[in-house]
């Protein structure tokens, strides 16, 4: 079967950043309660939360929209001091950036559906030339006007943003709640990245080998 269009999830899909992802939360965890969160806490409470979420499950009660504010914009600078730190790591992942360039080269809808909020899209705009391959208004963030992953809300307008169904596209995600919200939303094709997972179609260590697979065409 082809399809018209794909939709990736940005971390840990487009920029293999788990590792520095667990070691900021981490580390703010450890300011707020002293103590850092395990991998397990992680799994659960923040791969494909909003930052609204993972901080109240920190502090452990609701917080005030201010409180989340400052908070979140206090662990997400944390976050982009370590993502450029990392001198080596600090690229598009592995195989991003030829089969970008093919979606581009053959006019296949492509949208970004994330977690992240307003200021990190911008930091990845800027560092990762994200305007090559992606218009700004098909990058969907985290803008508090919907509900987050694992809800479908951030697929269901990504794909409407392409002009698309949801049947019509394929989702690149790597963490169990994105996976989820892809297949509430009816994506036709999920590619679970790294990991494999009992609701998605495919499993693929790298993005490149999208490119062997004739989703397209």
């Amino acid at each position: 079967m082809s399809y018209k269009g794909i939709i990736f999830d940005f971390n840990g899909v487009l920029y293999g950043d788990t590792p520095l992802q667990n070691r900021a939360w981490q580390q703010f965890a450890t300011r707020l309660r002293s103590t850092p969160l395990t991998l397990e806490e992680i799994a659960v409470h923040i791969y494909g939360r909003n930052n609204r979420d993972a901080l109240e499950y920190l502090c452990g009660r609701a917080l005030t929209a201010q409180e989340v504010e400052v908070l979140g914009g206090q662990k997400e600078a944390l976050y982009r001091q370590i993502c450029l730190a990392d001198q080596d790591g600090f690229h598009l992942s592995l195989g991003a950036t030829e089969l970008l360039d093919f979606l581009v080269q053959h006019d296949i809808p492509r949208a970004i559906a994330t977690s992240l909020e307003k200021e990190n899209i911008e930091f990845f705009r800027q560092h990762f030339q994200l305007a090559n391959w992606f218009a700004q208004e098909h990058i969907v963030y985290d803008d508090g006007l919907r509900p987050t992953k694992p809800a479908p809300d951030v697929y269901l307008r990504a794909a409407a943003l392409l002009g698309l169904t949801p049947p019509d596209c394929v989702v690149v995600e790597d963490s169990p709640p994105g996976i989820q919200a892809a297949k509430t939303a009816g994506i036709g094709c999920i590619i679970a990245l790294g990991r494999s997972h009992p609701d998605a179609q495919m499993t693929m260590e790298s993005l490149g080998e999208i490119l062997s697979k004739d989703l397209f065409f």
